[in-house]
């Protein structure tokens, strides 16, 4: 039974790939149907692809049957759920149809199996939080305060949820449909060409010479790769594979180990060019240039990395981890080189693509040809280039998982849309904050964290947006700086306990707790919590919106200064240990000179660069000491 649940799998996976590459290229062919049937694909594949029988092994033939009866019962409803909506939704629109009971209970089945395969496929949390929208659309009348709605009963909820294009079937499943699914081809197709390998070995070869080596090898490596693939996850496993194990031999802990592979690959969600296909949702939602949302996410992500960098220098420092010995370091060939062509071209292309004019889907398709043409450089495809059709088989089945997370989304946004849910909850923050919008970017920090948990990006950026993206922008808050705060903390609930997948992700590779790998990422990544900060308040850092050169190269220059005394603080290593008193010091200057008050920002600069000096004249005089 295993094996025909893994041929149906392979066949519906290698299906959406394809029609996933020809939607890209022709356009949608018909978007009742393809909305429909591409969710109960979706849907079908992640039912076998997480069959029960799969999950919960057992030699009980009883309860083999059992586990196989209610998969093939789910895919039934599936089936039925979907055609019923295709077969009535043109009547629908025209007012001529009335409901009947046999209309209800089919949909409600469909949205059982939906919370179903959410549940399975993304944990408790986003099937629960799907059905308690639901619960609230029927029953939130009998609420109190600004809680309370006019009242639905269930054929109106259904109506909205399951039988119309604002629920399931919404718009964010025509714009991961168009958009998103030929960059995650794509990254499928670049994985498979041994492009992430070459990028890696190249990283060790221009780290070699700093103490953390592979570490910040596996930094710049899952930057790169990052950028293109959308599921943290499988940029963690993908990667850190090689790197974890590298990192790990050089004497780092394995819980930093997992830890540097998390953050570095979460990262990569906010990297341009591509971030994660994320670049090109955003664009579509607020009506921005691609062009102008990579370069207002350039400096941020840039300014990310390098706190990573310099955390991985500290710690080094800390365990007298010293640089690769010149001989052992890699040393890159002319082959190297050619090789990094499998990655760069392509990349190339996307932006080149997009620059004349043409649309993302186009980019992602002639990427992914790009992709494939380069590929043969690897002597390994060129002898077996059916790793191409697995590529695309893993690909497909990566849509459908997406997939799966739109559906859910879908009922959530329903259900807001006609509640007016999102409304209040602007209108709560707005009344809570008042006009600081300090607090109000605080709550919505915290909020974005929590929805955010357990989901891949572009899920987790699209109910953030829909939730809380009203309250602050009421604030006078330029939308695109607001969307980019949303993704920042979206893509950081990754590594954020309790849910913090990519720890989770990492965890087994580096042989380590995973909540102890997520302290360590977070502790790695506590710049990133401040970075969505000082784009707001200091806009020019996006380069677009007020930007000013004076401005900007103040903010430049705060900001490098604070991430260097974060992360000296928390290492407790500079130059050598650092005292209690400077590390608490350098913590406290660092967050003034951070604030928008220029006399506060002027004294703690100073202040800051007085106190480095002090610390290093300490540093040579035990040195100096210890030398004698």
């Amino acid at each position: 039974m295993q094996n025909v649940s893994s041929i149906i799998v392979w066949f519906l996976s290698f299906l959406v790939a394809i029609v996933a590459v020809y939607t890209a290229a022709f356009g949608i062919v018909d978007e009742i149907y393809q909305r429909s049937i591409t969710v109960a694909v979706s849907i079908i594949i992640s039912i076998f692809g997480t069959s029960l029988s799969h999950v919960y092994k057992t030699e009980n033939l009883k309860l083999k049957i059992g586990q196989w009866i209610i998969d093939f019962a789910l895919v039934f409803l599936i089936t039925l759920s979907i055609f019923w909506f295709s077969s009535v939704y043109d009547e629908l629109e025209s007012g001529l149809y009335s409901f009947m009971p046999d209309d209800l209970i089919v949909g409600c089945g469909g949205l059982l199996v939906v919370l179903e395969m959410t549940r399975r496929c993304y944990g408790f949390p986003l099937a629960f939080f799907a059905l308690l929208t639901i619960i609230y659309a029927l029953f939130g009348s009998d609420l109190p305060w600004i809680f309370a709605h006019a009242g639905y009963d269930l054929e109106q909820v259904m109506r909205t949820v399951w039988y119309s294009f604002d629920g399931v079937f919404g718009f964010i499943v025509i714009i991961v449909i168009s958009l998103i699914f030929i960059f995650i081809i794509f990254g499928a197709m670049l994985e498979a060409t041994g492009a992430g390998s070459t990028l890696l070995k190249i990283s060790l070869s221009l780290t070699g010479a700093l103490r953390g080596g592979p570490a910040h090898a596996a930094i710049a490596a899952s930057g790169f790769f990052g950028t293109i693939s959308g599921a943290v996850t499988a940029n963690v496993v993908g990667t850190g594979v090689f790197t974890i194990p590298m990192i790990k031999a050089r004497g780092f802990k394995n819980s930093f180990a997992g830890g540097v592979e998390a953050a570095a690959s979460s990262g990569g969600q906010f990297m341009p060019p591509v971030m994660g296909a994320v670049a090109f949702v955003m664009a579509d939602f607020t009506g921005i240039p691609y062009i102008i949302i990579i370069a207002a996410a350039l400096m941020p992500a840039l300014f990310y990395y390098g706190s990573l960098f310099v955390a991985v220098w500290v710690e080094a420092g800390r365990l007298g981890i010293k640089s690769i010995p010149k001989e052992e370091r890699e040393i890159l060939t002319r082959d190297d080189w050619i090789k990094s062509l499998m990655f760069f071209v392509p990349v190339i292309v996307i932006i080149g693509v997009l620059v004349t004019g043409r649309s993302p889907a186009a980019a992602g398709l002639w990427a992914t040809i790009a992709g494939v043409i380069m590929g043969f450089i690897n002597p390994v495809i060129r002898k077996k280039p059916q790793i191409f059709m697995h590529a695309l088989v893993k690909g497909g089945e990566q849509c459908a998982r997406i997939m799966v997370a739109v559906a859910a989304i879908g009922i959530i946004v329903g259900v807001m849309n006609l509640t007016g849910l999102g409304i209040r909850f602007s209108n709560m923050v707005l009344a809570f904050a008042g006009t600081n919008l300090f607090i109000a970017l605080v709550l919505m920090a915290l909020a974005s964290l929590v929805l955010g948990m357990g989901l891949p990006t572009i899920p987790a950026y699209v109910i953030i947006v829909i939730i809380m993206g009203g309250a602050i922008e009421q604030l006078g808050v330029p939308k695109m700086l607001v969307h980019l705060f949303v993704v920042y903390f979206g893509v950081l609930s990754a590594i954020t306990p309790p849910v913090a997948i990519a720890a989770y992700a990492a965890a087994p590779i580096a042989e380590s707790n995973p909540m102890s790998t997520a302290v360590q990422a977070i502790k790695l990544s506590i710049v990133g919590f401040i970075i969505p900060f000082v784009l707001i308040y200091n806009p020019s850092l996006s380069l677009v919106y007020d930007f000013n050169i004076v401005d900007f190269v103040s903010v430049v220059i705060r900001l490098s200064l604070a991430i260097w005394l974060i992360t000296t603080a928390l290492g407790g290593v500079d130059r050598a240990s650092l005292p209690l008193y400077s590390r608490l010091l350098r913590l406290v200057l660092a967050i003034t000179m951070l604030l928008t008050f220029i006399e506060a920002q002027i004294f703690a600069v100073v202040a800051a660069i007085l106190l480095l000096y002090l610390d290093g004249v300490n540093a040579k005089k035990v040195k100096n000491e210890i030398a004698r």
